[in-house]
């Protein structure tokens, strides 16, 4: 870890501005997911306990700059008020003279929730303006918000200009698992690539794929690569403009001896309206048919791939998995991941919903917070929330 966290700072009686990632769905009054919310808890226990008054900011959802109340981070303070077993004071803006004086009136230990800081255009925009106006409530800046750490905001880079920034105790979990595998996996390491996007995979395959023994290929993204084999997917989703570069994935891998690629053999195919579902062989697809899932010889062949390796990644379904029975594939990989003995690592919000779904959150090594900042990691990208914040070897300056 290149980044200070809340262990290097001292906190007490210092007003200290927590960015965590609370964007989470409610439905009747009942929230859908409160991963990220649990997974925040560790860093809101170690501030309190260490007398900090903690303001908490959070987005919701995508406003555009305006109020919308159905996004009000009301209903977040309560539930976690539910999760800390104690008060979690809300107060109905994220600056200006309401959240000062509220401020003001907090002990050391006391919590305090901000509104959704995306009824402000300047969060979007990174209007310095606003950044400043975020600082000024605070006298330390900590990030635990990696699931919005790819994004250049003014909550996220912004108010780190003003004061000193340090990592939270998820941000930092996050960054040694995600940034390690590009480092010194154990192997044999294998990457699990599914989705519906070749794009989006490419910049996994081009940081990691060198340094991986096994890629196995599923979802959507492996029509795309049987297509460039030259096999007849019926009418499967596939990026035509992505077949060369399936090609030179393939090419690539033949050529270094590294990484072997384990493509479907086997795939679950229906018609268009979803029916008359089959298990056929990859060149066995029908006019008119489309690809959903990967089929039980093709999870054999992962299988014996995972229970071998040391170090799994997986980013992107194996299929159709809003639907059932289109949903097995990946559920079944879920299962594998949570049986062998291996860093295990999942990534991508429709990838750690099937974790979860198959009970097997808590059997993996590691079930990252952040789809797109996940995978821009695996990329090998720069995430500007972590840039902004101070480096290990800065002066652990106190105040602004």
């Amino acid at each position: 870890m290149t980044k200070q966290t809340i262990r290097d700072i001292e906190v007490q009686g210092l007003r200290v501005f927590l960015r965590v990632d609370y964007n989470v769905q409610f439905v009747n009054g009942q929230i859908l997911d409160d991963h990220r919310l649990r997974e925040s808890l560790g860093t809101i226990r170690e501030l309190r306990e260490r007398g900090a008054k903690v303001i908490i900011c959070s987005h919701r959802g995508r406003p555009h700059g305006e109020v919308v109340p159905e996004l009000s981070n009301r209903p977040v303070a309560e539930h976690l008020a539910t999760l800390m077993e104690g008060p979690i004071a809300f107060v109905e803006e994220c600056i200006g003279p309401l959240p000062v004086e509220a401020i003001a009136r907090m002990a050391p230990g006391d919590l305090l929730l901000l509104e959704n800081v995306r009824f402000h255009a300047g969060e979007e925009g990174n209007e310095d303006s606003f950044a400043r106006a975020l600082a000024e409530l605070a006298d330390i800046y900590v990030n635990d918000a990696f699931g919005t750490a790819h994004r250049a905001h003014a909550s996220i880079v912004g108010v780190p200009r003003y004061l000193p920034g340090v990592a939270g105790l998820l941000l930092e979990r996050e960054l040694a698992y995600l940034a390690g595998l590009s480092q010194h996996p154990e192997r044999p390491f294998a990457l699990v690539l599914g989705g519906a996007k070749v794009a989006d995979k490419i910049g996994i395959l081009q940081h990691l794929g060198d340094k991986a023994d096994f890629v196995l290929i599923g979802g959507g993204i492996a029509n795309t690569f049987l297509k460039a084999q030259g096999i007849d997917v019926g009418a499967s989703l596939v990026e035509d403009d992505r077949i060369d570069t399936a090609l030179d994935v393939m090419r690539q891998a033949a050529k270094a001896g590294r990484p072997r690629l384990v493509m479907p053999r086997d795939v679950v195919i229906a018609d268009a309206q979803g029916e008359n579902v089959r298990t056929v062989s990859v060149n066995r697809v029908p006019p008119g048919f489309r690809i959903l899932d990967i089929g039980g010889g093709t999870l054999d062949d992962f299988r014996a791939v995972l229970q071998s390796a040391r170090t799994v990644v997986w980013n992107g379904p194996m299929g159709f998995f809003e639907r059932e029975p289109f949903d097995h594939g990946s559920l079944e990989v879920a299962t594998i991941l949570g049986s062998i003995k291996a860093t295990t690592v999942v990534g991508g919000g429709e990838t750690a919903a099937a974790v979860a779904r198959a009970g097997m959150s808590s059997h993996v090594s590691h079930v990252s917070t952040g789809g797109g900042a996940s995978l821009a990691m695996l990329q090998g990208e720069v995430l500007p929330g972590v840039a902004a914040l101070r480096d290990v070897l800065e002066p652990a300056a106190q105040t602004r």
